[in-house]
């Protein structure tokens, strides 16, 4: 495969990559307000914790982050906080930035 056709390819790659991270926070965002909105109504029914900390393992959580400021969600169960620093920390974000940054390097 000729250089610049690789270089079109990967570049068009990382943009979808991109894309679907954006996605994936907007949802987020979403999701941990409509759980907010939820904890007001008594009986309704709820978004669970794993689902919650799940959209911070996949890209999310720079939405999730900002919800829970926003909203003021979540922000005081310590055992959730700390896990979803965990998963902020062992992100696959983390692995597409690398890969943009090398990619940019060629």
């Amino acid at each position: 495969m000729p250089g610049q056709q690789r270089a079109r390819i990967i570049a068009a790659m990382q943009q979808l990559a991109w894309a679907l991270v954006l996605l994936v926070n907007l949802t987020t965002v979403l999701v941990y307000g409509w759980d907010k909105l939820q904890s007001r109504r008594p009986g309704r029914r709820r978004v669970s914790e794993r689902s919650l900390l799940w959209l911070v393992f996949a890209t999310g959580w720079i939405g999730a982050w900002l919800a829970m400021g926003w909203f003021r969600h979540k922000t005081q169960k310590t055992s959730f906080r700390r896990l979803a620093l965990l998963w902020t920390v062992l992100n696959p974000f983390w692995l597409l930035l690398a890969w943009t940054w090398s990619t940019r390097a060629m």
